[in-house]
């Protein structure tokens, strides 16, 4: 779907409270916003809810999370009284896969370990979203080089829906001094060197220099390390 350079220059130009109302005017009920708690997440669902705009908000639980990301869930509920779904893994298909294959198989390739994403996270994430017409994601351009040339509204071809990206542009810096102004609960997995935090076998802590998705499948020997669930289509 063409995204005219009007629409993009509106985006771009005005706060993200001003695009979120905007959208909840042009598709009413059928705008979610997926969260897995991490500081980008928890400075969106802030937004939402001082926006009162209508979002569905949704999480995808894996059921291999850190205690600290299922605190912070419980945290977020307690502060902003908001309904957050929860989407889990066909039963019926993980318990088969990890009969098959075991409960740490993602460690043995990089097929594995897409397969687990792909029943524990994509699959889900693709029942949240259907029949909605906007998905708001918590991506920043600085988080991997293929982000940087993301525009701030996509067309998500292999999912058939707008991607709105409003924290695209912030900054480190910017994202921390939101949290910590607005008294933002957040994961505090973050204050011991995890950046991104997925799945706890499936994530650790990175090193200083260290870029920003080295902590995730830290195994890999791969530059270009995503799940699935933001995969860019031709």
């Amino acid at each position: 779907m063409e995204i005219s350079s009007d629409i993009l220059g509106r985006f771009g130009a005005r706060s993200i409270k001003e695009n979120l109302l905007e959208l909840a005017d042009l598709y009413p009920g059928s705008i979610v916003f997926s969260t897995s708690f991490g500081s980008e997440d928890q400075a969106i669902t802030h937004i939402i809810s001082e926006a009162g705009a209508s979002v569905r908000v949704f999480t995808l639980d894996t059921g291999r999370l850190f205690p600290e990301t299922y605190s912070t869930w419980s945290a977020t509920l307690e502060r902003y009284k908001l309904k957050i779904e929860a989407y889990y893994p066909d039963e019926n298909v993980l318990q088969s896969w990890i009969t098959e294959n075991g409960p740490n198989a993602f460690y043995s390739s990089v097929e594995a370990r897409k397969a687990c994403c792909q029943i524990r996270k994509v699959e889900p994430l693709k029942r949240a979203l259907k029949g909605n017409k906007v998905w708001i994601t918590g991506i920043r351009a600085s988080q991997s080089p293929e982000r940087e040339g993301t525009p701030i509204l996509e067309w998500d071809e292999s999912n058939h829906i707008l991607k709105y990206h409003p924290l695209l542009h912030w900054s480190d810096q910017e994202l921390s001094e939101f949290i910590s102004q607005n008294n933002v609960p957040y994961n505090p997995l973050h204050d011991r060197g995890f950046v991104s935090i997925g799945c706890a076998p499936c994530t650790r802590a990175i090193r200083p220099g260290e870029d920003f998705r080295a902590g995730r499948w830290w195994w890999e020997d791969n530059s270009k390390k995503e799940c699935g669930l933001h995969i860019k289509t031709a």
